[in-house]
């Protein structure tokens, strides 16, 4: 198993950045690939960015194509979002997760391990 923490998160105003972190603990040497999904109020938990842990190919949603950068730091077995150009649509609590070897990424079903979340609130 995998123990994930976020951290990070905040309340912004929209045009603002902020960066989130995940720190991973346990059966890292598991870890496939790593991604950020997001829960609004209200709404489906859904897919924001991804990344594979050895070779960093990365995968993002439509809607943050352009304004997010997902990547990770091997040596610190940490995973990061850069969220640049908030909007007010980005208000939702944020998950790191991590995925063993073959995952689809962009599918929620394929990790197995969770972090707690982190809020993120943009303000219009």
């Amino acid at each position: 198993q995998v123990q994930l923490v976020e951290s990070g998160g905040g309340l912004v105003q929209a045009g603002d950045s902020l960066r989130l972190s995940c720190a991973a603990s346990g059966r890292t040497f598991r870890i496939y690939a790593m991604g950020w999904f997001r829960q609004a109020p209200g709404k489906e938990r859904e897919f924001v960015a991804a990344i594979t842990w050895s070779g960093g190919s990365t995968f993002y949603t439509d809607s943050v194509k352009g304004r997010f950068t997902i990547s990770r730091d091997g040596a610190k077995n940490t995973l990061y979002l850069q969220m640049n150009s908030l909007k007010h649509e980005d208000t939702a609590v944020y998950y790191c997760a991590a995925a063993g070897y073959g995952a689809a990424v962009y599918y929620r079903g394929s990790y197995g391990d969770w972090g707690q979340g982190t809020q993120v609130t943009v303000s219009s």
